[in-house]
């Protein structure tokens, strides 16, 4: 069993590839098989399993989201309460509610099992950068 805490430096909304960064994790583990956990730590980001061959797959979720939970200072997000620590922050909350938190991946031969044009992301929700920590766990 290995473990490790990947950080991921953000600049604001936007999904971030780790994929590198986790397969480096697995290749140090010495792990032939086993099954990765991934579970990032906050409650305005989450993981992603999604294309890496075509940014514009990135770009299209990015303002796909924006459009379906927008700023709270919107007029169809009156209804918010949580409001206080900015514009981003409740919809950030509502967006990590609809995604996942954390990921199961195969590790077959060393390798994560992914398609051919799959990549991990960090879906950042938030408009400031952050540092988001990403708990990686090989069994």
């Amino acid at each position: 069993m290995q473990q490790q805490e990947l950080e991921v430096a953000t600049r604001g909304q936007g999904l971030y590839e780790v994929t590198r960064d986790v397969q480096r994790f697995v290749a140090h583990s010495g792990a032939a098989q086993g099954l990765l956990t991934l579970f990032v730590r906050h409650t305005s980001c989450s993981l992603l399993i999604q294309e890496n061959a075509d940014p514009e797959v990135q770009t299209d979720l990015l303002a796909y989201f924006a459009r379906l939970v927008p700023p709270s200072s919107h007029p169809d997000m009156g209804y918010l309460r949580h409001t206080y620590e900015g514009p981003d922050d409740m919809p950030a909350h509502i967006k990590a509610a609809m995604m996942p938190v954390s990921l199961s991946i195969p590790v077959s031969e060393g390798q994560m099992v992914l398609g051919t044009w799959q990549g991990i992301y960090l879906f950042e929700h938030r408009d400031a950068p952050h540092s988001r920590r990403i708990f990686a766990h090989l069994s």
